[in-house]
């Protein structure tokens, strides 16, 4: 049997396990992009990077907590307006309409009386990391799918007509230890458990014995992994529930290997196990910003972020060989470009190759507002897999900046910054 554990509402729950008199209320946790990093004073920015698996994101941080006015609210023309987005809400704040990714002066709209809290990102992969490391305790084999999902398989640890029980006491557990509230689904098959605890939320168990029963009359809409475009494709079928599904192998299979292996989760029969923790494939950062006309702020940022990757980069001990620049300008406009490196890297070579990037890419006729910097396809430093030519050069290059690395470490990421960042 597997189970499926999901935290409820997981940001909310966190900051209501840290401070009760959120408790019955309706409740918000806000998000913003991060622009401090942009400021010429020092915030004393450090990395979170604990839980350093595939799918939770390392997280910057500073010790500064700032509430609610200093992080939403600017000031626009001599007035006040309330800036940001919803990134989790409460079920009573969900009872007045309020939605995930809803701004969040609309959601004070629908929901006056909600207390918006601002995201404590440090809190959340603390408390996700805990969690992992207890339920690892409890159940031998254990993936974290997200920063508040993980799947465990009790097959051979506890008997079939056990696992329900099993799956109670461990609810009550974890409610008793972190004061998290965790739904959870139980099925014979992966990823029918992780549908089984939609049935579950919140605050609930529920667990699927029969798996063709289960899915007959459920919408497709509910599987995961079948987004808007199957939903579609399905449809134009007559096709609305997963119960459907399986006359229809050969139009799973015309979609190739993803459609084949979205046709056995649905019907549970895909023998997927447990996944170990896999490393890290690539590492990205993303800002959003008002609209930014001048080319040589826009390097500047670039450059600041480039420095945020690059302390990720040495802190994993990874070499990555594939650079990814992309700027959002005004009204859709995109412009993005990649190139690989054969370069042992470090923040200076990376720095100089991202500078080039951007000026074959650069618009000054319009506004950008968002920039996204990725690294990925790491490789071992070995001098076979790069430069030759440059590799005693960058060697030197990387010593320094493993010392900078070090000193960043202890003193702030912002405590040494280059010239191109000023």
């Amino acid at each position: 049997m597997f189970l499926h554990i999901d935290i409820d509402s997981f940001f909310v729950s966190a900051e209501r396990s840290v401070d009760q008199t959120l408790k019955g209320k309706p409740v918000a946790v806000g998000g913003r992009s991060n622009l401090e990093i942009f400021s010429r004073k020092r915030h004393h920015i450090r990395l979170m990077n604990d839980n350093s698996g595939a799918f939770v994101t390392p997280v910057f941080y500073s010790d500064y907590d700032k509430n609610f006015k200093e992080k939403f609210v600017d000031i626009v023309d001599g007035k006040e307006k309330i800036r940001g987005i919803i990134t989790t809400s409460s079920y009573e704040a969900r009872e007045c309409g309020v939605k995930t990714a809803m701004p969040i002066a609309q959601a004070l709209q629908l929901c006056p009386q909600m207390i918006v809290v601002p995201s404590h990102y440090l809190l959340y992969h603390k408390l996700s990391h805990q969690l992992h490391s207890f339920v690892s305790s409890k159940i031998p084999a254990i993936e974290q799918f997200s920063i508040d999902e993980f799947f465990g398989d009790i097959g051979g640890w506890i008997k079939d007509e056990d696992a329900y029980e099993f799956a109670k006491k461990l609810q009550k557990e974890i409610k008793n230890r972190f004061d998290l509230p965790v739904s959870i689904g139980i099925a014979p098959a992966k990823w029918i458990a992780k549908l089984a605890t939609e049935y579950a939320k919140p605050y609930g168990v529920y667990e699927v014995k029969d798996i063709e029963s289960f899915i007959k009359d459920v919408p497709i809409s509910k599987f995961p992994g079948i987004g808007r475009r199957i939903q579609e494709k399905l449809s134009l079928r007559g096709i609305k529930y997963l119960g459907e599904i399986k006359e229809h192998y050969r139009l799973f299979s015309s979609w190739g290997k993803h459609g084949i292996q979205l046709y056995h989760r649905i019907l549970g029969d895909d023998n997927e196990g447990i996944n170990p923790k896999e490393g890290r494939k690539s590492i990205g950062i993303s800002r959003t910003f008002d609209p930014i006309a001048d080319p040589a702020e826009i390097r500047r940022r670039i450059m600041i972020m480039a420095r945020h990757i690059s302390y990720i980069v040495m802190s994993l001990e990874v070499n990555p060989t594939i650079y990814y620049l992309k700027i959002n300008y005004q009204y859709g406009t995109k412009a993005k470009i990649s190139r690989r490196s054969d370069r042992v890297f470090s923040e200076s070579v990376y720095k100089q190759t991202l500078s080039s990037m951007f000026d074959e890419i650069v618009r000054s006729d319009i506004s950008a507002i968002k920039l996204s910097l990725n690294v990925s396809n790491f490789t071992a430093q070995h001098p076979r897999t790069l430069s030759l030519l440059d590799h005693d050069k960058d060697l030197k290059s990387q010593e320094i900046a493993k010392k900078i690395y070090d000193l960043r470490a202890k003193f702030g990421l912002d405590i040494i910054r280059t010239a191109n960042e000023l």
